[in-house]
């Protein structure tokens, strides 16, 4: 196994291995009285060991255009918030096209979390070599 300085062990934020989020989000935006729209959001926090060596190895994803997204759009906000990643968001209207709406964030949080997984078996993969 790789070694990794405690601080790299640290930036897992798992206990056992690495943990990171994939998040749907409801903003509701409010405007005097009244609520004036509400989005659906698709973020994540790709903890920072996870996010450093992907990077690092970003030629084995070459063929992962999701990942490779992630890792030319994420941003850093710091030890606790990691590397934030999105994946957009959309109006959430209360007619017809609303659920329409609703599926295509869970799609998108769907290839938000199969990526995080991937990157997660990669890195655990990566650190068991010898």
């Amino acid at each position: 196994m790789k070694n990794l300085s405690l601080q790299e062990q640290d930036m897992f934020w798992g206990e056992t291995g690495p943990y990171s989020e994939a998040k749907m989000i409801l903003n509701t935006r409010i405007l005097d009285d009244g609520i004036s729209r509400v989005t659906v959001e698709i973020d994540g926090n790709i903890n920072p060991t996870t996010f450093k060596i992907v990077k690092k190895n970003k030629k084995v994803f070459a063929k992962d255009p999701v990942i490779i997204d992630l890792l030319e759009s994420a941003r850093y906000e710091g030890t606790g918030w990691g590397y934030h990643v999105s994946l957009g968001y959309e109006e959430l209207r209360t007619d017809e096209d609303g659920e329409k709406v609703m599926d295509r964030a869970r799609n998108k949080l769907q290839i938000l979390k199969d990526a995080i997984i991937r990157m997660h078996e990669f890195v655990l993969d990566y650190l068991d070599e010898d």
